[in-house]
């Protein structure tokens, strides 16, 4: 096999530094392991954020999200790890990283977590439904 799991991220040099755009990533494949019961948990991750510097490399996230398919780890501590590690990698402007993790049991756990850089504002959003 050519590719490993790795926890290793690599960033790139943002190309529009001046100009704060949202970057949305879906990850619809994300597995990990219930601690309790080691049955795996299965999760769509949804990523968005403002990058300031640097911009997470696509191929390194699928290697790293892969790293957590044959670990244990609640939904609560794995989310927050994940967004932990993508901002120390990437030092955004603003990152948001939703997991909704697949029924178990009859229940739907989903969790957000946000990170926002100390002095950055975010601009005011417009609404062009509501135009003239």
């Amino acid at each position: 096999m050519s590719s490993q799991p790795s926890k290793a991220l690599e960033v790139f040099d943002n190309p529009n530094i001046e100009r704060d755009f949202v970057i949305q990533i879906d990850m619809p494949e994300f597995t990990c392991l219930c601690p309790k019961t080691g049955q795996p948990d299965f999760a769509i991750l949804h990523l968005e954020y403002i990058a300031d510097k640097a911009c997470i490399e696509l191929k390194s996230l699928k290697m790293y999200i892969w790293s957590y398919r044959n670990e244990g780890a609640f939904h609560e501590a794995v989310t927050n790890q994940i967004l932990d590690d993508l901002v120390q990698a990437s030092n955004p402007r603003f990152m948001r990283l939703k997991a909704i993790f697949n029924v178990r049991g009859g229940i739907y756990t989903t969790i957000i977590s946000e990170y926002q850089q100390k002095n950055w504002t975010p601009k005011a959003k417009v609404d062009l439904q509501h135009l003239g």
